[in-house]
């Protein structure tokens, strides 16, 4: 070989150790992190989501504090709810009922309760996380110390006994259930996937308590949220507490929906029962008219069918809803409690149906 060649065929071999370094240095990161996947830390605190004590929860300037306009009931639980994007991005608009999330994305939902002296007492903290090396969700439960500094990751579940102030102002005494992450993704499942419950548009389409501003409007123009059509086009759950504004009818709906419809709607958890109880259902049978159960058991009491029209106390979804029993209670997880303002709410609309 030529001197001439040789000074060639060097240059051209260093070139390619540039190019593989510089492959490396760009690429690599990314390779790592979609085969590593998503990491649970082992206490809340480790997230850096809050500043000052921790839980008193005041939010870092990149969390996106969130309510929604009807909210699933967990025996009279406050809740928190905060959505952390990753840098530069974004949430988009599907349709009424969908969300096209980021990957890296986290969904926080904090639980609290008010105690006989007004304290707000912090119980458990979710974390639902998109994870970028699958794009799949994914589930993380923290519970809080009694001291009320930290949350330590806790997968099992748990039993808390707490005596908590209800919506009337009386005192009820409970043994709290924080599920472990399996009972997480028998509710948030739909067709197999883990998916989020509560961030639908049709759900965040109403005005944040104290604003005036739609919240969808306000995650649009904060460029927080992309592709959002004119509200108009956009579903809206009603609030279910609302009797100003939604109609008997509208509110029952409403609460169906939020607290039940996850599990009794097409590949939900309780696909199988033939009861769809989302809000936009239309079907009578679907939603139990003189509908046999199929495999209630011994949670029917007796009766005969998921729900007889002017006749609340012969149905079986009202009869279900104030039971605490095992086995007999709906919804069968998330509460110990018999939710009485609720109760009361489907009994007045089953009984007025004709």
């Amino acid at each position: 070989m030529s001197k001439l060649n040789k000074i060639g065929y060097v240059g051209m071999v260093l070139f390619l150790v540039v190019l593989t370094i510089q492959a490396c240095q760009n690429k690599l990161p990314n390779q790592e992190k979609s085969t590593q996947g998503f990491v649970f830390l082992e206490r809340l605190s480790d997230y850096g989501f809050f500043s000052g004590a921790l839980a008193e929860l005041h939010p870092k300037v990149h969390l996106i504090p969130y309510t929604l306009s009807s909210t699933l009931f967990t025996d009279y639980a406050i809740k928190d709810r905060f959505i952390v994007l990753p840098k530069g991005q974004k949430m988009k608009f599907v349709n009424s009922e969908e969300l096209d999330f980021p990957d890296s994305t986290i969904i926080i939902k904090n639980f609290s309760y008010r105690n006989a002296v007004d304290k707000k007492i912090m119980i458990e903290t979710r974390l639902l996380v998109k994870d970028p090396a699958d794009h799949a969700w994914k589930v993380m439960n923290y519970l809080w110390s009694d001291d009320q500094k930290d949350a330590v990751k806790h997968i099992r579940g748990a039993t808390v006994p707490i005596v908590l102030k209800d919506d009337a102002g009386k005192l009820q005494r409970t043994n709290y259930l924080v599920p472990n992450t399996n009972d997480c993704k028998r509710c948030h499942n739909k067709d197999g996937k883990l998916l989020p419950i509560g961030p639908k548009p049709r759900n965040l389409n109403v005005s944040i308590p104290g604003e005036s501003q739609n919240q969808l409007v306000k995650l649009a123009r904060a460029r927080q949220i992309g592709g959002l059509p004119d509200l108009s086009e956009v579903e809206a759950l009603p609030n279910w507490l609302d009797k100003a504004n939604f109609s008997l009818d509208q509110r029952a709906r409403a609460y169906l929906d939020i607290n039940c419809a996850h599990c009794h709607r097409e590949g939900g958890d309780a696909y199988n029962t033939g009861l769809f109880l989302e809000y936009t259902q239309r079907d009578t049978t679907r939603l139990g008219y003189y509908k046999s159960p199929v495999s209630a058991g011994a949670g029917a009491g007796g009766l005969n069918y998921d729900l007889i029209p002017g006749h609340a106390e012969q149905s079986i979804l009202h009869y279900r809803m104030k039971s605490t029993e095992p086995g007999v209670a709906m919804p069968e997880l998330a509460r110990t409690l018999v939710h009485k303002e609720a109760v009361a709410l489907i009994r007045q609309w089953i009984n007025q149906l004709k």
